[in-house]
């Protein structure tokens, strides 16, 4: 059972922290993404924010946070608000803590610190902070480091790395291991930054190669390089970029047993996993005939439901045409041509933000299915041709009473992950 949700993503004012917030920008369409030289989405945490939520940690450790532990610890604070549970008192003393890290763009900087310190200048206490810094800071592992210290828990601690599917097998794994009795709680998170500084380099980059590839450029090849400087518009006939933010996800999960002795209210359930690959050679390319999404659907549903089950998909489009293609050509396999299921992506509200996708995908699908309306598709205003689903354009939500939702995620490589979510009461 799903029974907290919390945030730390990009808002318009200030960043968006409850469920409420997410539903008040994802249910009207809205964008949060900020034009500089290239759109982007910042979560602008303040200091002050963070003190508020957090203020009695110890300063040895949290003057070396990154950003990502900021978020990380903001989004598990405000899940744990949510679903009830004190973490102080020792709630969560027993749960996993298991996090989703795409990105290694905070780990540099106390990387580089460490690899070019002088031990023969450095201080004693120079030497300590480095050490300090280092080892939070370093690898993937350093959201759910800082996350299993804050609520001390002795339960299961680790780190799933697979790109923008991360969290979401994360979820999975929490799953897994209350249904085997492992653990009654665990607490997912998905944090990621693609740094502003990076895009805006890569940007640079493509711009300095466009007149060579203009030289080699065939016909079936699209007339520009991806750029970020347009505004990313999944499943719209405009769609050519995709842009970037950055921020954190979290979900409290339960098992029913636990989630009702201590009368906490669900949102729904997370029913089945599946992962697949498209089985491609190349590392940065994916298949787009939809054959490996089709496959993780229908290991997901299985024998136990059928996909007339499920009017509505939380799509992972970014944007992306060659997403958009596989998605499109998946639907007509599943559901038929002309099947008028609903599927949407909420990725242009706050950026192609990588591991909080999964968290964030799982939290929309139930918060449509408890409200009974499904977002529309942010920045979609005129549907790419020949869809076969319907996409929601505009900036209204579209009533929908459903019990079932798949939400689905990928990762560069041509990896598909797929999660089955239900209402309280789905069987």
């Amino acid at each position: 059972m799903v029974t907290g949700m919390g945030f730390c993503l990009p808002g318009t004012s200030r960043p968006v922290f409850t469920a409420d917030d997410v539903w008040d920008v994802a249910s009207r369409g809205a964008s949060c993404l900020v034009h500089g030289d290239v759109y982007y989405g910042s979560v602008d945490l303040s200091q002050a924010m963070f003190d508020a939520r957090l203020p009695d940690l110890p300063p040895v450790f949290s003057r070396h946070y990154t950003n990502a532990h900021r978020f990380g610890l903001v989004s598990l604070v405000e899940a744990c608000r949510d679903a009830g549970l004190d973490f102080r008192a020792g709630d969560l003393r027993s749960a996993a803590v298991l996090a989703g890290r795409g990105g290694v763009d905070t780990n540099v900087g106390p990387y580089m610190a460490v690899l070019e310190a002088d031990p023969l200048t450095t201080s004693p206490q120079e030497a300590m902070e480095l050490f300090v810094r280092g080892q939070q800071g370093i690898t993937p592992s350093d959201v759910s480091l800082v996350q299993g210290a804050l609520v001390r828990s002795t339960g299961p601690c680790f780190t799933v790395s697979c790109g923008c599917a991360s969290s979401a097998v994360q979820v999975a794994n929490a799953r897994q291991m209350i249904a085997n009795g492992m653990v009654d709680l665990a607490v997912v998170s998905g944090v990621d930054l693609f740094g502003l500084e990076v895009i805006l380099n890569v940007q640079r980059l493509l711009r300095a190669a466009q007149g060579a590839y203009e030289a080699v450029r065939v016909d079936g090849m699209p007339e520009l390089l991806p750029s970020f400087d347009r505004l990313m518009r999944p499943y719209d006939r405009r769609a050519d970029c995709v842009n970037h933010g950055e921020g954190a996800a979290t979900l409290i999960l339960e098992s029913r047993k636990h989630a009702d002795e201590r009368g906490a209210r669900p949102y729904g359930q997370v029913l089945a996993h599946a992962m697949t690959r498209d089985g491609l050679s190349n590392p940065l390319a994916s298949d787009d005939s939809g054959a490996a999404l089709v496959e993780a659907v229908r290991r997901c549903l299985g024998d136990r439901w059928d996909i007339s089950q499920v009017p509505y998909v939380h799509g992972g489009s970014d944007g992306d045409v060659v997403v958009t293609a596989f998605e499109a050509n998946a639907v007509r396999q599943l559901y038929g041509p002309d099947s008028g299921v609903l599927m949407t992506s909420q990725e242009a509200c706050f950026g192609h933000n990588g591991a909080p996708s999964g968290c964030l995908g799982v939290a929309l699908s139930l918060l449509m299915m408890q409200r009974g309306q499904v977002c529309p598709t942010a920045n979609c205003e005129q549907p790419a041709d020949g869809l076969p689903f319907d996409p929601v354009p505009g900036t209204s939500s579209r009533p929908l009473d459903f019990d079932y939702a798949l939400t689905c995620n990928y990762q560069i490589g041509g990896v598909k992950s797929v999660i089955l979510v239900g209402s309280p009461d789905a069987v």
